[in-house]
């Protein structure tokens, strides 16, 4: 009995041996799961590419911030002691938080606990001030002699501050954004590393180096088209605009005619505290009723398909017409009357817009309705930078569709496209009728290195024929000439566009409220340049786009001529008489020339053999300097006849325009500037 009572004692010991041992394993099975839990690969963000403007300016950077930490176990006894003190003095004088005597006992109390990592503050210090607290008692000791941890953050940092902002855009931490930034985010970004961290007090992590590290691989530069010094034009001037005219949205692009690039940028928000801001990219992901801009497709499909000439008349009555119970009127009260094609263009008719296009285009809307396609305003552009939404077009298919939709089209009216839209198409006809993607990034660059560049991108290599593309120019013009837009109109340089006025279309229903804009290009004859102005709601007296929006306009482009001096005509040589100098024996063929001279007792002397020369007086005879003739460059030809300079000018393939008569005494491009297919010229002859 006393055997088996001792069996069943030492069984129970036993036992409890086995499971004393199994509860310690797995405690140490927890500590090591604890333990492993405590450290994490984590990845390390490599630092964001750069942003440019065209000319090299930096438009986005990441610039280096740090947030200052400390192993306050590191430092050996003797410089920790010598130098606590003074650290602690420093520490409360730079952040003013806390008195010496507190950030004192953290480390002192920290260093007793063994803690390896603790953050002194989470304010972030530039890089100036981490070199100068790197001189610090203790800190000036280094990492791993004094313990001082600088975890570096990268901080996005705009040197032109808003200009620009929304072009530029963000990417946030949700991995949300917009702009460029956005849309070129996996060139910008580059590729993260991968690090040890362990987890310590309070929910932090600190980097271990075991020399596993994956390091980053920096981003990419994008080097835009935006010029600074037109951007900055381009805001101020829609900024003043909408702050006169207390209005609610505004958009204003400038594009470079014969590349597509966008120079200049900008959309304005109401604040809703009186000032404006960068909040949405009205010209990209905006849509709007284009209103009488849009009559410029109009009259493009009217000229292509059908015989019409501007110099036939149309009758637009008292101002008011009714098409199946709804009412079409013109601006101008009590109407136009009987008027020319051209000049119902001129002064924006809409009931002119609307019988022509119902008369010819009635029984066949789809075929107009094509236009809109052939001319890319049907669907989005396909642009570099995200946010372009899908143009609102009602089709002859649609349920929408009714007896008025496509009168209203005419106008302007029941559909809706992207200002950027708009502009496109002006610029191809500023462009001889070559519509080309507008271009916001030209290049993706690594160092000095070019990793992708971005050509100009053909959408439609000939929008219609030379005669349409001829007289819808004629059209452009006339409006600044002598139309809706004449308030445009100088002395230097020719404007051609079309003004623009919309009423808001609101839950379906039409307000008292206005779009207005304008959309042109110039030099008229020579184009350099494309943009649009487009100002929502405008308050006060002045409601329409010449008064509104083509203001803003002709500031823009006033400041690119008063800049650009190849825009600018050759100044007149003056024409001095003197005895014994022929003064018309100015420039032209040296044989001819020379035999005038000799005709008319005018001693000159031979110093080249060069075919075309300029007369230069020397004392009372004249000796003959050579013109340049460069292919591919404009040629000077002031001072030669009409009949010479129209030789030189089309052999150079320019197509020549010309007013006056005897010599030429102006040229409208610049002698040396570069030809491109389809240039023209325009002569003064006097």
């Amino acid at each position: 009995m006393r055997i088996a009572f001792l069996g069943v004692l030492v069984f129970a010991v036993c036992v409890a041996a086995k499971i004393g041992h199994i509860q310690i394993a797995e405690g140490e099975k927890w500590k090591k799961e604890a333990e492993l839990m405590m450290f994490r690969n984590m990845p390390v963000p490599a630092t964001r590419g750069n942003i440019y403007s065209d000319n090299g300016s930096l438009l986005a950077t990441s610039l280096p911030f740090y947030r200052v930490a400390m192993d306050p176990t590191l430092a050996k006894n003797e410089i920790f002691s010598k130098g606590l003190d003074s650290l602690s003095l420093q520490l409360s004088r730079f952040y003013k938080d806390k008195p010496a005597k507190e950030y004192k006992e953290i480390l002192k109390d920290a260093r007793a606990a063994n803690k390896q990592y603790i953050t002194l503050n989470r304010k972030q210090i530039n890089y100036q001030i981490k070199k100068e607290m790197s001189s610090w008692p203790i800190f000036r000791e280094g990492r791993y002699k004094g313990g001082v941890i600088f975890e570096k953050i990268d901080v996005r940092y705009h040197p032109f501050t808003n200009l620009a902002r929304r072009t530029i855009g963000f990417v946030n931490e949700e991995e949300k954004g917009a702009g460029l930034e956005y849309s070129f985010d996996e060139a910008l970004g580059g590729k993260n590393g991968e690090a040890l961290f362990q987890k310590i007090a309070g929910g932090s992590w600190k980097p271990v180096y075991n020399g596993n590290e994956i390091k980053s691989v920096d981003g990419m530069d994008i080097q835009t088209a935006i010029d600074i010094n037109l951007q900055d034009v381009a805001e101020t001037s829609l900024y003043e605009a909408m702050r006169s005219h207390d209005a609610d949205e505004g958009t204003v692009v400038v594009m470079e005619v014969k590349t597509g690039r966008i120079k200049a940028i900008s959309n304005l928000s109401a604040d809703g505290s009186g000032d404006y801001t960068e909040k949405l990219n009205h010209a990209v992901g905006g849509l709007f009723e284009p209103g009488s801009t849009f009559k410029l497709v109009t009259m493009m499909a009217l000229l292509e398909e059908t015989n019409i000439n501007l110099k036939d008349t149309i009758n637009t009555g008292k101002g008011e017409l009714t098409f199946y119970n709804k009412k079409v009127r013109d601006h101008e009260e009590g109407g136009y009357g009987k008027i020319s094609i051209q000049d119902a263009f001129l002064v924006s008719s809409n009931i002119a817009m609307a019988k022509l296009v119902d008369k010819h285009f009635g029984t066949k809307p789809e075929k107009f309705v094509g236009y809109l396609d052939a001319l890319k305003l049907s669907k989005p552009l396909g642009l570099q930078i995200n946010g372009e939404l899908y143009p609102k077009i009602t089709r002859p298919k649609d349920k929408g569709w009714s007896g008025i939709t496509l009168p209203w089209m005419a106008y302007g009216y029941g559909f809706e496209i992207s200002p950027l839209h708009t502009l496109t198409l002006y610029n191809a006809i500023a462009n001889e009728g070559k519509m080309i993607k507008p271009v916001f990034v030209t290049a993706i660059t690594k160092g000095d290195k070019v990793i992708k560049e971005f050509e100009t991108e053909t959408l439609n290599s000939k929008i219609c024929s030379g005669k349409t593309l001829d007289q819808l120019k004629l059209l452009l013009e006339g409006v600044v000439e002598r139309g809706t837009a004449k308030n445009l109109k100088n002395t230097y340089y020719q404007i051609a566009g079309k003004t623009g006025t919309a009423v808001i279309l609101n839950n379906g229903r039409y307000e008292k409220k206005y779009i207005t804009s304008f959309v042109g290009y110039f030099p008229a004859h020579a184009p350099k340049y494309s943009a649009i102005v487009l100002i929502k709601n405008p308050k006060g007296i002045y409601q329409y786009g010449n008064s509104v929006a083509g203001p803003v306009f002709r500031a823009i482009a006033d400041n690119i001529y008063s800049r650009d001096l190849n825009l600018h005509a050759p100044m007149e040589e003056k024409k001095i008489t003197q005895v014994g100098v022929l003064p018309l024996v100015r420039a032209g063929r040296q044989e001819e020339l020379a035999m005038l001279s000799n005709e008319f007792g005018v001693s000159h002397h031979n110093e080249s053999d060069d075919e075309w020369v300029r007369a230069v007086k020397s004392d009372n005879s004249v000796s003959w300097k050579k013109i340049p003739m460069i292919q591919g460059l404009v040629p000077d030809v002031t001072g030669m006849t009409f009949r010479d300079a129209i030789y030189l000018l089309e052999k150079s393939g320019l197509k020549v325009y010309f007013n006056g008569k005897g010599r030429v005494s102006e040229q409208s491009l610049r002698p040396g500037t570069k030809i491109s297919n389809g240039n023209k010229i325009h002569l003064k002859l006097s």
